[in-house]
């Protein structure tokens, strides 16, 4: 999450930080903010009424989000950095990321999580059972290894 403040006499630095598990951020003179389940709409208001009139006169207040992304590379027709929009599974991304090559294995196809945590996935059954296809978070890589023949 970044929030930009700006159209005050003062330079206020950008603010940078992802949302806490408590779903709070914390701003300078204001403290923490509940962010989690708020537009960016929602948020540069409050925001804005916290800081306006008690700290400053004027001030515009700009969230935005950091682009949340997982990696798909390998034997895929598309590799490479994949912005996450919301739920998805591994053959999703894969799908995303323009599908197999014909050079794939579909069977030992590596999840590997942003804390490093490594996961094979049998693609092809996890397309028979949904239950075998784990979920893809931001920051989770994909290797799709080529298949000897």
């Amino acid at each position: 999450m970044i929030v930009d403040l700006t159209g005050t006499a003062d330079l206020i630095p950008e603010h940078s930080e992802p949302i806490k598990e408590d779903g709070t951020i914390t701003m300078p003179l204001i403290g923490k903010v509940q962010a989690a389940g708020k537009t960016a709409g929602e948020l540069q208001n409050e925001i804005q009424n916290l800081y306006v009139p008690q700290y400053y006169v004027r001030l515009t207040v700009t969230v935005k989000s950091e682009d949340r992304v997982y990696y798909v590379g390998g034997e895929v027709n598309k590799a490479g950095p994949i912005l996450y929009v919301g739920e998805t599974t591994v053959t999703k991304a894969i799908q995303s990321a323009g599908d197999f090559t014909d050079f794939a294995n579909r069977r030992k196809v590596w999840l590997i999580r942003a804390n490093g945590k490594r996961i094979k996935v049998n693609c092809n059954k996890a397309f028979e059972n949904p239950s075998s296809d784990p979920p893809v978070y931001p920051g989770d890589q994909i290797q799709v290894p080529r298949r000897f023949f």
